[in-house]
C-alpha cells in the first residue's frame, strides 16, 4: 500500500508554476489532464489564495481563474524546456512548480512535483525511434529523481515506476484522473442505453503500434460484410513506428466506405461521434490509464479493450474484455455492443459505479495537496 504525502495545515498564498504547453494547440491526453485539474481549481473557492502562473509557447485557449499566463517563447521542446523555460521560472521566484507532461527542468533547485502517466519508452523501447526513445528515458527518469514527488495516474503505472526508476515508495503516489464529460446529447443524458440506428464503432486516441488498429480494422471486416449501415471511425494522429498504413489496411480489406479515419476532432465533433455510435474500442496491451473508454462510458458507449491489468484497473466490470490477437473474440464482442441489448446493458449497468471512482475535484484537491507539501518540504 502506498503512503500518502499529507499537506501542511497552513493557508500560506503560493505562487504555483505550471508547465501548461500541452494546453496549446490541439490538446490531447496531457492537455486535458492539465484541463481538468485547472478547471476544478478554478471553481474551488478555497484555492483562490494561490495563483497558478501557467508557462507556454503560446497562449492557453481558454482563461482559467486564480491564474496568470507567461507566454515564453520557443518551440515548446526539450531545448525551450530546459533553458527558456527554466530561465522564466526562476525569474517569476514560484513556490513550487508543477510538470504534468513526463519531464521539468534539470537545473534548478526550486521544489517539483512530476506527472509520468506511463513509462512505455522504458518498457518498451523498440516502440521508439532511438533518438526520441533516448530523450524520453533519460530526461523523465532524471526529472523523476530529482522531484520531491512523482506522480502517477494508476497503481499498475505506480508499480511500473516503482520497478524501473527505483524510488522510495514514499515519493510515488497515485491520484486517479477525472473523466472528460463531453455528453451533451439528450440520448446519453436520459437514455444511457438506448440505441441508435446506425451500429458504428468508435475509436479515439492517438495511433500507435500498441493499440492494434490493424487488427480492429480486421475484426471490423465481418461486421462490415453482413451489415452494410455498420461504421467504424478512427480519430487520432497516427505516431506509429515502425509506421503503419492504415489507408492501405483499409483498402486491402475493401472497407473504405465503412471505415474512416480523421488524425484528429475537436470536442464538439467528438460529443457528437460519442452520441451516435453504439461501441467503443480500444485494443492496447499498454496504458498507463486509458482515458478515451471512460469518455466513451460517460456518454453511454461501452467498449470491448484487451484483457490487460490496467483496463482491468480502471474500467473494472464496464467493459468486454478479449486477448491480444483473437479477432474472433474481437468480432464477437463488438457485435455483442452494436446488436445485442442485452449485453450492453449488463456492461452499461456497472458504468455508474466506475464512473464514480473518477472525479476532477478531488484529483484537484490530492493534487494542490501534494504541491502544498512540496513548498513545504
Amino acid at each position: 500500500m502506498q503512503s500518502r504525502v499529507e499537506s501542511p495545515k497552513s493557508t500560506a498564498r503560493m505562487r504555483i508554476g505550471i508547465d501548461a504547453r500541452e494546453l496549446c494547440g490541439r490538446p490531447t491526453g496531457v492537455g486535458r489532464h492539465l484541463a481538468g485539474l485547472l478547471g476544478a481549481w478554478s471553481s474551488d473557492p478555497s484555492t483562490s489564495r494561490h495563483t497558478f502562473v501557467l508557462y507556454a509557447p503560446d497562449a492557453a485557449p481558454a482563461p482559467f481563474g486564480h491564474t496568470e499566463m507567461r507566454i515564453v517563447p520557443g518551440s515548446g521542446g526539450t531545448g525551450w524546456e530546459q533553458s527558456a523555460l527554466a530561465r522564466a521560472v526562476r525569474q517569476d521566484r514560484v513556490d513550487v512548480f508543477f510538470s504534468p507532461g513526463y519531464t521539468s527542468p534539470l537545473a534548478w533547485t526550486i521544489p517539483t512535483v512530476v506527472l509520468v502517466h506511463d513509462i512505455s519508452f522504458v518498457a518498451h523501447p523498440e516502440w521508439f525511434r532511438w533518438k526520441e526513445g533516448l530523450r524520453r528515458r533519460v530526461v523523465t527518469r532524471w526529472s523523476a529523481h530529482r522531484a520531491v514527488t512523482v506522480l502517477t495516474v494508476s497503481e499498475t503505472a505506480r508499480r511500473e515506476i516503482l520497478l524501473h526508476f527505483g524510488l522510495a515508495p514514499r515519493r510515488v503516489r497515485c491520484i486517479y484522473p477525472g473523466v472528460v464529460s463531453l455528453a451533451t446529447n439528450a440520448r446519453v443524458r436520459e437514455h444511457p442505453t438506448a440505441g441508435t440506428p446506425e451500429p458504428l464503432v468508435l475509436f479515439v486516441g492517438s495511433v500507435f503500434n500498441r493499440r492494434h488498429i490493424p487488427d480492429l480494422i480486421r475484426a471490423f471486416k465481418p461486421i462490415a460484410r453482413s451489415h452494410s449501415a455498420a461504421r467504424l471511425e478512427i480519430v487520432g494522429d497516427n505516431r506509429t513506428y515502425p509506421h503503419e498504413d492504415l489507408a492501405a489496411i483499409v483498402a486491402n480489406e475493401r472497407l473504405q466506405t465503412q471505415v474512416m479515419i480523421r488524425p484528429y476532432a475537436c470536442d464538439a465533433e467528438l460529443s457528437e461521434l460519442y452520441g451516435r455510435a453504439r461501441a467503443f474500442a480500444l485494443l492496447s496491451e499498454y496504458e498507463g490509464f486509458g482515458h478515451p473508454p471512460l469518455e466513451a462510458l460517460g456518454s453511454g458507449v461501452p467498449s470491448v479493450l484487451l484483457d490487460t491489468e490496467v483496463a482491468r484497473e480502471v474500467c473494472g466490470d464496464a467493459a468486454l474484455y478479449v486477448r491480444s490477437g483473437d479477432l474472433s473474440a474481437i468480432t464477437s464482442a463488438l457485435n455483442a455492443l452494436l446488436f445485442d441489448e442485452a449485453a450492453r446493458a449488463t456492461v452499461l449497468r456497472a458504468a455508474p459505479a466506475v464512473l464514480a471512482r473518477y472525479s476532477w475535484t478531488r484529483a484537484a484537491a490530492e493534487t494542490l495537496e501534494v504541491l502544498e507539501a512540496a513548498a513545504h518540504g
